[in-house]
């Protein structure tokens, strides 16, 4: 059996979203069926503790279920040596056009193929992180490509795996309902979903 058939048998158990990675929710969820009981009143996934200032008011940007995660993601970093902090969150249509138009229509060079409607951090579900040493941020080190193992570990898709614009500091949570989907049919469910008032993770 393999590893990822492991943990989605215990997450089945659990009754918790069944997708063979073991992040916050998986380890919240075996920590209350354990030990059985809640932190601060808090369930264990919700728990997680606070980072540095900069990232949570980044992270607060997020949606509740992607919060836990880059938390994790911040402390799984660190626990290795690396120091990171969460730079960017959740973004207007009208700021994901603004960078858009970066070596486009406005100067600068181009960052991202996304119009704003067509990038995942338009509906809070990613996140880009920074790796700092000394307190310097670093915009290039090997050290993203061991933070984008630490996050696919965890569940997170890591922009460093994609084939058009490689985007290591970039991760992002996908929803259960969109497993399978391609990148393009998803970000159409998430448009419509948001046009219609509905949630992203049900």
């Amino acid at each position: 059996m393999r590893i990822e058939e492991m943990i989605a048998a215990v997450q089945a158990q659990l009754g918790v979203e069944v997708d063979g990675k073991a992040g916050p929710q998986t380890w919240g969820a075996i920590y209350a069926r354990i030990v059985g009981r809640k932190i601060d009143g808090l369930r264990p996934a919700e728990a997680i503790s606070p980072v540095d200032a900069r990232s949570e008011k980044v992270i607060a940007t997020l949606l509740p279920e992607v919060q836990p995660m880059a938390r994790a993601l911040v402390q799984k970093a660190a626990a290795v040596g690396i120091s990171i902090k969460v730079i960017s969150g959740l973004r207007t249509y009208a700021e994901q056009d603004a960078i858009y138009a970066k070596g486009r229509a406005a100067p600068g060079t181009i960052v991202t193929n996304a119009r704003g409607g067509y990038s995942n951090h338009n509906f809070g579900i990613a996140f880009d992180i920074g790796v700092f040493e000394s307190g310097r941020y670093l915009p290039d080190s090997p050290k993203y490509k061991a933070v984008g193992a630490l996050g696919v570990d965890m569940g997170l898709e890591w922009g460093g795996n994609w084939k058009s614009i490689v985007d290591q500091p970039h991760f992002q949570l996908r929803p259960a309902w969109a497993a399978g989907l391609p990148e393009r049919q998803m970000l159409a469910a998430l448009r419509d979903r948001r046009a219609q008032g509905q949630v992203f993770f049900t």
